[in-house]
């Protein structure tokens, strides 16, 4: 809750220097702070956890494949080197243009320009009694919770002696055909026809489904219609079944139900549909998209707010009449390119205009298939798509530990295609139905 007299949060304050105060520990948030690492500035970076989390990976996270701690660093370690930073665990509430204040709920802080990068969470289009049955993947907690429902669907199917309840339990549906939903979909074939295919005695893992349903023509829609296809044969390869054209109108604790009326019973649905971005933004006065995005100027400044810009999957910035994808490579150039700004500003110089780079697309089905889209004139898939992939993905980690930890990891699993982290933690208000089982052992 807001309050009128909230105290300074006590930060470090060098005489004669500016603040420059970054909401959010992501990509865009990290690389701005990053970015100011020689500028003669105050830096402080606020973000509600304590760590930055290699987001690409984290279906991997959730498919058993690598532990949390290898695609996660605290963000104090990444920038311990950086002594014009301070890094503040806190909860943003409320920004005040106007007083250029930013209240947290640990107090209020003030500063000389703003960089909001708090991103974006799930979007249920209106649904949002869904999200208990039908978990998103954003963070690590999502990740842990996803691990869960998954490992915890072959043990409910081992135990019980109903087939309809087995077939049940063996069928995983995602809504959703980006990146995403299909990474999960090969990761989760691949997890049941070759990780678990030892483990258990009354089943046949391999026997699971894993369907994606997507409510479009098309999946991963970014891509060339050819890769396209590449990456729906090699899903259809590991068993996966896609059902394009397939919108969803319902889903509850025993499947998901499609436009057509067709129904699938299931007892694991995975959300990757759709995202809402960050609630903070409306704070700011500024008109925002349909999913709450802020409309920034070219220069990514907020209409009416010289000394805020918003960057990443928080900010609608078109580019060539086509809104830029909520991708990590854009919010890093937003990032860098909001830092220029910003000490433009301060030198009273003119702001210049965000122009995006495509670096390339990616995106890996399993084991020895990707695709790869380098701007329409480089076009991969296969194995050579896939070993891409990895480099890249291996290169972008944060810190030489996770690094090596991910290579022994995808070496290890490559070689004897096992997955070590196999682990059901934690507990979720949602406890999968298993009718005709066994209570189990505590």
């Amino acid at each position: 809750m807001l309050r009128s007299g909230d105290a300074d949060v006590a930060v470090k304050t060098t005489p004669g220097r500016r603040r420059v105060v970054i909401i959010g520990g992501g990509f865009g948030g990290l690389q701005a702070a990053k970015a100011l690492r020689w500028a003669d500035v105050d830096v402080v970076l606020v973000d509600r956890r304590n760590h930055h989390v290699f987001q690409p990976l984290l279906y991997q996270v959730a498919t058993a494949g690598l532990s949390p701690g290898d695609i996660a660093s605290p963000i104090r370690w990444i920038l311990r080197r950086q002594q014009n930073v301070q890094v503040l665990l806190g909860d943003a509430l409320h920004i005040d243009t106007d007083a250029h204040v930013l209240h947290l709920d640990i107090g209020q802080l003030r500063y000389d320009a703003l960089i909001v990068a708090t991103g974006a969470t799930h979007a249920y289009f209106g649904h949002d009694d869904w999200q208990a049955q039908a978990p998103g993947l954003k963070t690590l907690e999502d990740a842990g919770l996803i691990r869960r429902h998954l490992l915890l669907a072959f043990e409910h199917a081992e135990r019980t002696t109903d087939q309809a309840e087995r077939t049940r339990q063996l069928t995983f549906v995602i809504v959703g055909g980006g990146p995403t939903g299909v990474e999960l979909a090969g990761a989760l074939a691949e997890l049941a026809n070759f990780s678990l295919a030892r483990d258990f005695r009354s089943i046949d893992p391999s026997c699971a489904q894993v369907i994606i349903v997507e409510a479009g023509p098309r999946i991963l829609a970014a891509f060339p219609e050819d890769l396209q296809q590449r990456a729906e044969d090699s899903l259809q390869r590991l068993g996966v079944k896609v059902r394009k054209n397939s919108p969803v109108t319902g889903i509850d604790d025993m499947g998901v139900t499609l436009a057509n009326g067709n129904r699938i019973e299931a007892s694991t649905v995975l959300w990757a549909a759709g995202v809402a971005a960050s609630p903070l933004g409306r704070s700011l006065g500024a008109e925002v998209d349909r999913v709450g995005r802020v409309l920034v100027r070219p220069d990514l400044t907020v209409p009416g707010s010289d000394d805020v810009y918003v960057i990443g999957d928080l900010a609608h910035v078109e580019q060539d009449g086509t809104l830029l994808p909520g991708v990590a490579q854009v919010a890093m150039q937003q990032g860098e390119h909001a830092v220029e700004n910003i000490l433009r500003r301060f030198g009273n110089q003119p702001l210049r205009a965000f122009r995006y780079h495509d670096l390339g697309n990616l995106a890996t089905i399993g084991r020895n298939a990707a695709i790869a889209d380098f701007g329409g004139r480089w076009r991969f898939s296969g194995v050579f798509a896939w070993w891409l992939w990895l480099f890249i993905h291996v290169l972008k980690l944060t810190g030489f530990r996770n690094r090596i930890a991910v290579l022994i990891q995808w070496a290890w699993a490559y070689i004897t295609h096992q997955r070590g982290i196999r682990l059901i933690t934690g507990h979720d208000p949602v406890e999968l139905p298993a009718s005709g089982s066994s209570p189990s052992a505590r």
